[in-house]
Formats: C-alpha cells, sequence, structure tokens
C-alpha cells in the first residue's frame, strides 16, 4: 500500500512508524528528519490543501492521512475526495467540531452529549455576565483553533476577561472537577471503532504547574479507570455525535478524539479535536498490536463494519515530551540536538514485536542545518516513548533513554505517569487491559 501522511511532528512520526510494516511506499509531507528516516519527506510541500492535492495526485497514493487540525479544517480532506483520492480524515463541514468550539457545543447539545455548561461570548458584556454565572474557577476557551493553548482555567476574573477579549469570540463554561482522559475513535461515518483510552499532561511544569502547552506526556493505559470507560465513552458520547453529523449531511470520517473529564457526577465532555491526540497518539500506538494500515484505510473506505477486531499488546507506554528553552511562550529554535543512542530513533524490525522492554525517539520539532547537524525547529522538540510490562517499567524506559539526549536549554517534566490522579471515579479498579478488544464484534478496551 502507497500511503501519504500530512504533517511534521510527533505525531505523524508515530503514525509513520506504526504503517511502516503495512506499507512498501511511504511518504510524508513535510516530513521531518526523523520521520525521513522511515519514509520519503517532501519538506518543499507546505500542509495546505493546495500542496497537498498536488502531490497526491503526482503520488497516486492508496490512501492519505491528514495529522494536523489545521489542513483538515482548511478543507484538504474535501479536496482529495473530490478528485478521487482516497483519505483519512474528515471533511472541513464535519472538522469543525473541532475548528469552532460552539460548533461543538451545538453538535453535542443536539446529540445529548453530556458536556459542561457554557456561554458563547462575542462582547465584554457577554463575557462578563458569563463569568459572573459560573463564578470561579473561570474556564475560558478560544472558539477557534489554538494548538491546544487557546484554553485558560485561572481563578483571576481579571485573566479571564483579557484572555476573553485577546481571543475574541470565547466559550465561557463550568469547571469539571475530575481526571482528564482521552478517547480515540476510528470512524467511517456510520461505525466507530474505539481506541485505547490514554492520559496526556497538559502544564508545562511538574505538578501540574505552568501555563498550558500542547501537551508535555502521555500513557497508557489507564489502570484506574472504570472498566467500561471506552464502551460508556461509545454510546453516551461517540455514536451519539456520529449519528448527529450524518444526520446533519456532513458525515464524520476520520479520527474522532474525545477529551473527557471523569468528574463526580458521571463522565462529561471536555472538547472534540478532529485528528489524533498529540502526544496520546505515541503511546496509543506503541500499544496497538493489529495492522494500522487496514483500519484506517477501512474506514476512509467506508468499510469500517468488516475490519478485524483490534488486538493491544500487554504492558504500558509513556512518552515523555523534550521541550526547547522558553516553550510555550517563545521557544527558542536551532539549538544542536544530540541523540547518543541514535539507533532507537529508527523503527525496530518489527513494531509488532512485544517480546522485549524498550525506548525510542520520535521527533517532533526537528530540522537540519546547512552543516547538516540535527537543531531544534519548535517548542516541543523530542517524544521519548518507552515501554514494559507496566506503567512503572514504562515510565522508567523512557526517563533512561530521554537522559541520553543532549541539547542546549533541553528541558522535560519529570512527574509523567508518576501515580494515578487523585479523586479517580468510583468503580475503578486495577485490572489490566484484555489482549484482544475494541473491532467490531469484539470488546472495547478500557
Amino acid at each position: 500500500m502507497r500511503i501519504l501522511v500530512i504533517g511534521s511532528g510527533g505525531r505523524e512520526h508515530a503514525i509513520i512508524r506504526a504503517l511502516s510494516p503495512d506499507s512498501d511506499s511511504l511518504h510524508a509531507a513535510p516530513g521531518n528528519p526523523g520521520i525521513a528516516a522511515l519514509a520519503d519527506t517532501h519538506p518543499e510541500v507546505a500542509p495546505a490543501p493546495a500542496g497537498i492535492l498536488a502531490l497526491a495526485r503526482k503520488l497516486s497514493p492508496d490512501l492519505v492521512v491528514i495529522g494536523p487540525e489545521a489542513p483538515l479544517v482548511a478543507g484538504a480532506a474535501d479536496a482529495l475526495r473530490e478528485n478521487g483520492i482516497t483519505c483519512f480524515g474528515p471533511d472541513a463541514s464535519a472538522a469543525m467540531i473541532e475548528g469552532s468550539k460552539d460548533f461543538a457545543k451545538q453538535v453535542m447539545a443536539e446529540a445529548g452529549i453530556p458536556t459542561a455548561a457554557s456561554f458563547t461570548c462575542r462582547t465584554s458584556a457577554e463575557t462578563d455576565a458569563a463569568l459572573a454565572a459560573f463564578g470561579p474557577p473561570y474556564v475560558v476557551k478560544d472558539d477557534a483553533l489554538a494548538a491546544g493553548k487557546g484554553v485558560l482555567v485561572t481563578s483571576d476574573a481579571g485573566a479571564a476577561r483579557a484572555h476573553a477579549r485577546a481571543c475574541g469570540t470565547v466559550v465561557i463554561e463550568e469547571f469539571l472537577d475530575g481526571p482528564e482522559v482521552s478517547l480515540f475513535a476510528v470512524t467511517d461515518g456510520t461505525t466507530a471503532v474505539p481506541l485505547m483510552p490514554a492520559q496526556d499532561f497538559k502544564r508545562a511544569r511538574d505538578g501540574d504547574q505552568g501555563p498550558n502547552t500542547g501537551g508535555m506526556g502521555a500513557y497508557a493505559p489507564l489502570r484506574w479507570t472504570p472498566a467500561d470507560l471506552a464502551q460508556q465513552t461509545m454510546d453516551t458520547v461517540i455514536s451519539p455525535a456520529v449519528d448527529v453529523m450524518r444526520r446533519r449531511g456532513t458525515p464524520y470520517r476520520g479520527l474522532l478524539y474525545a477529551g473527557l473529564s471523569l468528574t463526580a457526577a458521571g463522565l462529561r465532555v471536555v472538547e472534540f479535536n478532529a485528528r489524533f491526540g498529540d502526544p496520546e497518539t505515541q503511546v496509543v500506538l506503541d500499544r496497538l498490536a493489529s495492522p494500522l494500515a487496514p483500519l484506517l484505510h477501512a474506514a476512509a473506505a467506508g468499510d469500517l463494519a468488516t475490519a478485524d477486531p483490534l488486538r493491544w499488546r500487554p504492558g504500558a507506554a509513556v512518552a515523555v515530551v523534550i521541550a526547547a528553552e522558553g516553550y510555550p511562550e517563545n521557544p527558542v529554535k536551532g539549538d544542536k540536538i544530540k541523540i547518543i543512542e541514535a539507533e532507537r530513533t529508527v523503527v525496530p524490525v518489527s513494531v509488532r514485536d512485544n517480546s522485549a522492554e524498550r525506548a525510542y525517539v520520535l521527533h517532533a520539532g526537528t530540522a537540519t542545518d546547512p552543516a547538516g547537524d540535527l537543531v531544534s525547529a519548535g517548542g516541543r522538540v523530542l517524544n521519548v516513548v518507552g515501554s514494559g510490562p507496566d506503567v512503572a517499567a514504562a515510565r522508567e524506559a523512557a526517563y533512561e533513554l530521554a537522559a541520553t539526549v543532549s541539547m542546549r536549554g533541553a528541558w522535560y517534566r519529570r512527574d509523567i505517569a508518576a501515580r494515578p490522579p487523585s479523586g479517580g471515579p468510583r468503580g475503578a479498579r486495577g485490572e489490566g487491559l484484555p489482549p484482544v478488544g475494541g473491532g467490531p464484534g469484539g470488546p472495547s478496551p478500557r
């Protein structure tokens, strides 16, 4: 299968790594130096609809996988499908579930999906009224795309108002008190299949302190969650959303990401995203034992109901994000990177071989300078993924390898997956994830 993946981050490196055993011709646009070890990269191609379509016409791929949200909202999937090219990713009208928080709230209301009460505010007066209605802590969300950094949670009303002014249109909602979980579902617009739930760490600093980021780490599986979390989410969130989108005439085909809060009152949706989450994808795909390419192709072709049940590796995976100096406010670029165990940046002989614990590096924000040296080119520079028989072993493997990476000003959180969240939902249990589940006709992963 010839596959073209759009994107240049750690998420796309993880996707390409998972696709590599099933493709004899992998391409990435624009890609990055790490991805270049596994695929032909096209750094001259901007991730915009016109450039993506032109490259796809040239390559004639069997499947195009769009990683980032911006090209989806801009209509890249529409352009590909209109030209007969099989694409994994929602059309622009469906991608608005991430492109507009207000649109997502409308879909949730129509589908009866449990979420936080909210107001969409476009003026200072509306903002003041919404803040007064909910009280602190205030939750203010930029209505538009903001690369995962458009949300402010604060007890400072002045800061909340300032954030709203800077954003323009915002969604202000009640604060949800409970641990957050990410659940991905692959869908062809009718059938949906859940992947393994994961948890990411949004705040920049240890102890969940500091500003919001795109994500500083993640781990899976989540032993502390209710055993039926994936099925509950499918029944109350994913399937109703997919059904409403289809009834609206905007069928959702691609990856639907539900950000969940497990509150004392039950499951609530924090947000929807229109693509694989980053860095949760890095740990979820590490645990996936089933081939990824047939799954994504079945969804893109509308044949997901016939797909084989998903299989999952036993054990756990932990991803640690290595960030550049100044991230997230003003990341420094151009610092040289030295990865001592460079061979671990390349896909193993078989990514489905779970016979040994391992750790490896995914490139997220890297480039090569004129001298050919690897340098930083973004805020989140590298992802170090460790795996093992349990979270503790996976965490140890990830941090051991992270310590060997050399880059001036590099930093990372030291508490990723260090302990289960306090105040977890009732009914959580400690049993492990079954090795098989999640596909049509099979049990769902937790």
